[in-house]
């Protein structure tokens, strides 16, 4: 029986990334769709439109704001991570990763590594799907707030420095979280959980 795999893989260096592609889609017993992303500036579209359950990806290519920050901003935040090891890397940096491919591992590695992150995911998704269905993250929250003290789409972007889409986005994804469709609905979930005060709704 075949496993499914939804990979995508984000590496500058066409030489490895063409490489690793054309090997994974030689890995026996593995269905890969995959997706090829060349530079940081389709990064975040790239995944936002076609959400893989895996990311392969250079670890200098999120820049500063780190894997974590990307999983939040494309809306991806169950997607498993792995980083791929072509140089000296910080290990600090290599902390936030499901896991690591370095360029000299076999075919065989590749796919031991992908069969045991969805055997991992298998065992938790149940959990992971109710728990991600009701918590909000960080970027998320300060739209919450933005939208509370009714502010405009426009005005969200330009205060947390994102595109009008990428609001609209987060947007959709606290709907669809925390079923809540009206912003009197966001008013109560953001009192209830302190995210903003009383006193903060009535000057807005």
């Amino acid at each position: 029986m075949s496993t499914n795999f939804k990979i995508a893989v984000a590496e500058p260096s066409s030489i490895i990334r063409c490489g690793l592609i054309t090997i994974l889609k030689r890995l026996p017993g593995l269905h890969i769709q995959l997706t090829e992303i060349a530079t940081a500036e389709c990064l975040v579209e790239s995944l936002r439109m076609h959400r893989p359950e895996v990311l392969i990806i250079n670890p200098s290519l999120p820049g500063y704001f780190g894997i974590q920050h990307l999983k939040e901003e494309c809306g991806c935040t169950a997607m498993k991570c792995l980083a791929i090891a072509c140089m000296a890397t910080d290990q600090a940096m290599l902390r936030p990763y499901d896991d690591l491919i370095n360029i000299y591992d076999s075919p065989d590695e590749l796919k031991h590594k992908l069969e045991r992150l969805n055997a991992e995911e298998a065992s938790t998704e149940p959990q992971e799907e109710e728990e991600e269905q009701q918590t909000l993250s960080s970027r998320e929250k300060e739209i919450v707030v933005c939208v509370v003290k009714g502010m405009t789409n426009r005005e969200i972007a330009d205060r947390l420095y994102l595109s009008t889409h990428t609001v609209i986005t987060h947007r959709r994804n606290i709907a669809r979280k925390l079923q809540v469709h009206s912003a009197s609905g966001l008013t109560v979930y953001a009192i209830v959980n302190k995210l903003v005060e009383l006193n903060e709704i009535k000057k807005a």
